[in-house]
C-alpha cells in the first residue's frame, strides 16, 4: 500500500544500503589523495639525501604535483561528466597506484618530477568524480548533506593520518615506503568500485573541446607558477612572462566557454550568487591557513624537537575538529542558516589563529593542541556547507564541472597562501643574525640552519639555531597574524555573499 502511494521514497530505500557502500569506495580514494598530499613533506629530507636533487629541482618535486592538479581538475571533472564518472575514477585509481610505484622507485630528480606530474594527471581525476558521484547517488538533501559531510571528514583526517602513517614508516623503512601505501588503498578501492559504483554522465555533454583543455592548462599553470616564483625569488622577467601568459589563457579560456555551444566549463554558474560565494570562500579560507599549515610541521619538529610521529599526533585535533563538525554540519546549517555556519566556522578559524600569534618556542602542546581543534572544527563547518552549496545550486549533469571548480579553489588557494603567506615567513627568516661562521646556507631555510650546525663547533651551533629558530617562529606568528585578518575578512565577505543561501529539505 505505501509502495502504490510513495513509489519514489520505497526505491530510494531500497537502494539505501547501496549508497552507502559506495560512499565507502568515494573515501578510499579521498582518503588516498589526503594522504599523498601530506607524506611527500615527511620524506622530503630523505628524499633530497638519497637523490641529492638542486634547490631548484626539489621545489618541483614538491610543487609539480600540485600544479598539474590545479591545471587539470575542471578538465578532468568535465572529461567525468562526458565519459562518466565511475569510469574516469576507476581509470584514474588505477594510474595512481602504478604511478605510486614510479615514485616509490625513482632513481634519479628527473624521474621523481616526472613521476610527480603524472601523479597529478591521475590525482586530478579522483576528487571531482568522488563528488560529482554523491550528487548523483544521494538524492535526498539531507542524506546528501550527510554524505558530504563524511567526504569531507575523510578528508580532514587524511591529513591527519598522512603524517602519523609517514612518520612510521619513514622510522622504520626506506622512503619509497611511503607511496608503496597506496597500493593496497587503491587495489580495494578498484575491486569494490567496479561492483558498487552506478555509473552517471551528462547524456548531452557535447564534445570534449582540447583547446579548452590546453587553455585551462596553461593558464592554472602559469598562474601559480608566477606566483610561487614571485614569492621565492622577487619578480623577475620569466615570472612575470610566465604570470601574463597564464592570464593571457585563461582569459582565452573564459572567453571560449561563453562562446561554445556545449562548454567544458558551464561560466554561468558564478552569476549565482551561492555558487561564487561559496568557490570564494573556500579558496580564501585556503589560502589563509596554508601558511599555518605548511610551517607548522617544521615549528613542532625543528624548534620544538619532536619527532616526525610524534609531530603527526600533535596535529590530529585539527582533523578530529573537523570530521566531528563535518558530520553535523549540515543538520547544524538548516537549524540555523548557511551564512551563519559558514561565517560562524571562518571567524572561529581567524580567532584561532590570532591567538597563534602568541607562540613561541616553548609554548606548551594544550595551548596549540586547542587552538588546532577551534580550527579544525570552524574549518569542518564552513568546507562541508559549501561543498553542499556548491554541488545543490547545480544541475547533477554538471556535477562533476561544478565538483572541479570546488577542487581548483582549493588547489589555488593553497598555492597562493603557501607563496605569499610562506614569503612572509621565509623572508623574516633570512634575516635572523647568527654568530660568526655562520654559513650563508644556514639563511635558507630552518631545515638547513639545523643540518649545518652538525658541522659547526658545539657553542657557535647552539646560538645559530636560537638565533635560527627565534627568527621563524617570529615570521610564523606574522603569517599567523596575516590568516587571521585574511579569515576574518572572508567571514565576513560569507555572510553578505550567502545571504539567504538554504540547503536543499527533503521533499
Amino acid at each position: 500500500m505505501t509502495s502504490t502511494l510513495q513509489p519514489a521514497t520505497t526505491t530510494e530505500a531500497v537502494q539505501r544500503p547501496g549508497r552507502w557502500l559506495a560512499l565507502s569506495v568515494l573515501v578510499l580514494a579521498v582518503l588516498l589523495v589526503a594522504v599523498d598530499a601530506t607524506v611527500l613533506g615527511l620524506a622530503t629530507p630523505y628524499i633530497s639525501e638519497d637523490l641529492n636533487p638542486s634547490g631548484t629541482q626539489l621545489l618541483w618535486i614538491g610543487d609539480v604535483y600540485s600544479f598539474v592538479i590545479a591545471g587539470l581538475l575542471v578538465s578532468m571533472g568535465s572529461l567525468g561528466d562526458r565519459i562518466g564518472r565511475k569510469r574516469i575514477l576507476l581509470v584514474g585509481a588505477t594510474a595512481f597506484g602504478a604511478l605510486s610505484v614510479l615514485n616509490a622507485y625513482a632513481t634519479t630528480p628527473e624521474l621523481m618530477i616526472l613521476a610527480r606530474a603524472l601523479l597529478g594527471v591521475a590525482g586530478a581525476t579522483l576528487m571531482p568524480a568522488t563528488l560529482a558521484l554523491i550528487r548523483n547517488i544521494f538524492h535526498d538533501p539531507r542524506e546528501r548533506s550527510l554524505a558530504v559531510g563524511i567526504w569531507g571528514a575523510t578528508a580532514s583526517a587524511g591529513t591527519a593520518v598522512g603524517p602519523i602513517t609517514g612518520g612510521f614508516l619513514l622510522g622504520h623503512f626506506w622512503w619509497g615506503s611511503v607511496f608503496l601505501i597506496n597500493l593496497p588503498v587503491m587495489a580495494v578501492l578498484v575491486l569494490v568500485g567496479i561492483r558498487t559504483l552506478p555509473e552517471s554522465r551528462n547524456p548531452d555533454p557535447g564534445p570534449w573541446d582540447l583547446s579548452s583543455v590546453v587553455l585551462s592548462l596553461i593558464g592554472m599553470i602559469g598562474i601559480v607558477y608566477a606566483v610561487k616564483e614571485a614569492a621565492t625569488h622577487g619578480f623577475t622577467w620569466p615570472t612575470l612572462a610566465a604570470g601574463l601568459l597564464g592570464a593571457a589563457a585563461l582569459h582565452g579560456f573564459v572567453h571560449r566557454q561563453l562562446t561554445m555551444p556545449a562548454p567544458l566549463l558551464d561560466m554561468r554558474l558564478f552569476r549565482r550568487r551561492g555558487f561564487s560565494g561559496a568557490v570564494l570562500a573556500d579558496l580564501l579560507t585556503v589560502l589563509g591557513l596554508s601558511g599555518l599549515v605548511f610551517f607548522l610541521s617544521q615549528y613542532l619538529q625543528l624548534v620544538q624537537g619532536r619527532r616526525p610521529f610524534e609531530a603527526g599526533l600533535a596535529e590530529l585535533p585539527a582533523a578530529v575538529g573537523a570530521v566531528a563538525a563535518g558530520l553535523v554540519a549540515g543538520r547544524v546549517a538548516r537549524r540555523f542558516s548557511v551564512r551563519a555556519v559558514v561565517s560562524g566556522g571562518l571567524a572561529a578559524v581567524g580567532l584561532a589563529l590570532a591567538a597563534l600569534t602568541a607562540l613561541g618556542q616553548s609554548t606548551g602542546y594544550p595551548v596549540l593542541g586547542a587552538a588546532l581543534l577551534v580550527v579544525g572544527i570552524g574549518a569542518g563547518f564552513s568546507f562541508t556547507v559549501t561543498a553542499d552549496v556548491i554541488l545543490s545550486s547545480v544541475p547533477k549533469d554538471q556535477a562533476g564541472a561544478a565538483s572541479a571548480v570546488s577542487e581548483t579553489a582549493y588547489e589555488l588557494g593553497a598555492a597562493l597562501g603557501i607563496a605569499l603567506l610562506g614569503s612572509i615567513v621565509t623572508g623574516v627568516y633570512r634575516d635572523f643574525t647568527g654568530p660568526t661562521g655562520t654559513p650563508a646556507a644556514a639563511h635558507e631555510s630552518l631545515g638547513a640552519a639545523v643540518e649545518a650546525s652538525a658541522r659547526m663547533p658545539a657553542h657557535t651551533a647552539e646560538a645559530m639555531l636560537a638565533a635560527a629558530r627565534e627568527s621563524f617562529v617570529h615570521g610564523l606568528t606574522l603569517a599567523s597574524g596575516v590568516g587571521a585578518v585574511v579569515l576574518l575578512l572572508t567571514s565576513i565577505a560569507a555572510w553578505f555573499m550567502l545571504k539567504n543561501q538554504k540547503l536543499e529539505s527533503a521533499g
